[in-house]
């Protein structure tokens, strides 16, 4: 069975966040979608919350194979995170080519750490390339129209948070 891990902050989970998840099931058997909660950040929902809205939106919203797709949070090094879950594949989104030089880094980093992890970056199709978690957040607390950025479990969630 491949394994791959999809790290990141999903707070919240766009469509982006779920192209590249679809994108992802197409090379590997399993995914693990791993939510980070380092101390380091200021997050909008706390992690169980993004537990939650990562589920709904890829289950309840997007009708996504459950049995194909692990969420879990984490706080550890993704490449630990690969090694607990037997995984040979990190999948990282890339939007723009500002997040290809940290991308980069970050894939050579994990290579010297493991050699046998493979990290592929994958782009959402050209209309999610624009959305950022940061914009959806910052569009909702302005109270303008999220709906083409993200599913109905994410619009309800955010709504009710802010």
């Amino acid at each position: 069975m491949r394994t791959a891990i999809y790290p990141g902050t999903f707070d919240p989970i766009t469509l982006g966040h779920a192209d590249v998840i679809q994108k992802s099931l197409k090379l590997c058997d399993r995914l693990i979608v791993a939510t980070t909660n380092t101390k380091n950040k200021n997050y909008f929902f706390p992690i169980e919350k993004r537990i939650e809205i990562i589920k709904k939106s890829l289950f309840t919203d997007l009708k996504l194979n459950k049995k194909r797709i692990i969420v879990i949070p984490f706080n550890t090094l993704t490449i630990n995170l690969c090694k607990r879950f037997n995984a040979s594949i990190i999948v990282r989104g890339l939007r723009a080519v500002s997040d290809f030089e940290y991308e980069f880094q970050l894939a050579g980093m994990n290579k010297k750490l493991n050699k046998n992890i493979e990290t592929i970056f994958l782009m959402s199709d050209v209309e999610n390339q624009i959305i950022s978690s940061k914009f959806v957040k910052e569009i909702a607390k302005l109270k303008g129209n999220i709906s083409q950025f993200v599913t109905k479990s994410v619009i309800k969630s955010v709504k009710e948070k802010i």
